[in-house]
């Protein structure tokens, strides 16, 4: 998440400054109307389209069965992956430039902290785990606490306390191996974090969980949550205040994620112009993007994975984290729309324009929401029925 404990985040930044939209992403000056602009994007995609369905119907028969002709056909003959690869390889060139300065590379810090966790809460425990990782973990939690004494603004205060409390139990659990007793000199000679704790059990280390009491949600209440929330088009022209957005947030914060990176930021915007100009740019707003009170871009970053293994967590990372996200705003009584974000030349370029997206983010999907006008009406959307959707045991 990109808020940073300890920041007042109420203060209303000034809104942000975008490059004028280029003309596929800009809204026509009026109803009905289209720009020339528009009218010869249309056409030249409807032509490439065209082109496209034929080269399909004459590879595809050949180059589906075959993997290795199917890798040619994306290098030679198509390049969807293109924006996928880039993003990919600047991601993974961007962790490497990171682990340079271990003590901003979050990333690895908060992926092997969480091997850790799974390692002191296996059944049994072994006596002696973590032997591959454990000696860059303890140099990269001292770089972090050498970066906080200098630049206490620069680190995630709260990853530091959880880094601190599990590499303590790890080292009161971990048997005797010389290369534990190695790094256990190194761990000793970091002096330790005073004691602070926001769970309340004087650890953010693993620990049990209170189940003497019922679920505080029952599943009646979440399920009749889930078939109120529905995408939700027009809203009232109402400022959607900051708290309940944060308040959602930290909602969504508490989402699982792989080895919990949390590989994404949330950029939230509240100033109807830059909405305006932001919620123009997705191809699924046409007609009802004017009237947005807020507006969310859920931004992947691929600087979190060290292989392409793991291009695909930003997705879905990022989704699981929405989903608690809109979850949130409807029980604080606001609405959302979620929209999809298709992977496209223009659109994709524009979107990196307008939010200054580095070379390794990525759009994952946008999110508008605020309080729902009672007379707009939402689509039914009927579900597939249960026995579509799963499948025991095959």
């Amino acid at each position: 998440m990109s808020v940073r404990p300890g920041r007042d985040r109420r203060a209303d930044p000034p809104p942000i400054e975008l490059a004028d939209p280029a003309p596929f992403g800009s809204r026509p000056a009026g109803p009905g109307r289209w720009t020339a602009d528009r009218i010869r994007h249309g056409l030249k995609r409807r032509g490439g389209l065209a082109l496209d369905a034929a080269r399909d119907r004459v590879l595809l028969p050949v180059v589906a069965r075959q993997p290795f002709l199917g890798s040619l056909y994306y290098a030679l003959a198509s390049g969807a992956f293109r924006r996928e690869h880039a993003a990919t390889l600047r991601g993974r060139l961007r962790y490497l430039e990171q682990e340079r300065q271990l003590g901003r590379h979050e990333y690895l810090l908060r992926r092997n902290i969480h091997m850790l966790e799974k390692g002191l809460v296996m059944r049994p425990r072994r006596a002696v785990f973590g032997l591959e990782y454990i000696n860059a973990t303890v140099v990269c939690y001292g770089a972090v606490r050498a970066l906080h004494a200098s630049d206490p603004e620069g680190v995630d205060e709260v990853q530091l306390r959880w880094s601190h409390d599990v590499l303590t139990t790890y080292f009161e659990a971990a048997g005797t191996h010389p290369t534990i007793d190695k790094v256990r000199a190194k761990w000793e000679a970091i002096a330790p974090l005073e004691a602070a704790d926001p769970i309340g059990n004087g650890t953010l280390a693993p620990y049990h969980r209170e189940l003497d009491e019922p679920p505080p949600v029952a599943y009646p209440d979440l399920h009749r949550l889930a078939m109120r929330r529905r995408s939700v088009r027009w809203f009232l022209p109402r400022p959607v205040p900051r708290t309940l957005t944060d308040q959602a947030l930290e909602v969504a914060a508490l989402s699982p994620s792989a080895c919990n990176r949390q590989p994404f930021e949330f950029r939230i915007f509240e100033d109807p112009a830059t909405i305006a100009r932001v919620a123009s740019i997705p191809n699924g707003t046409r007609g009802f993007a004017q009237g947005f009170p807020a507006f969310a871009v859920v931004v992947g970053r691929m600087r979190a994975f060290f292989s392409e293994r793991d291009r695909h967590l930003v997705y879905i990372d990022g989704a699981l984290a929405s989903m608690a996200f809109v979850f949130a705003l409807e029980s604080l009584g606001l609405a959302s729309c979620l929209i999809n974000w298709a992977d496209q030349p223009e659109p994709e370029r524009q979107m990196a324009e307008a939010l200054g997206l580095a070379p390794d983010e990525r759009p994952v999907v946008c999110i508008a929401f605020g309080y729902p006008d009672p007379d707009g009406m939402v689509p039914y959307s009927e579900k597939r029925p249960l026995d579509r959707l799963r499948r025991y045991g095959r």
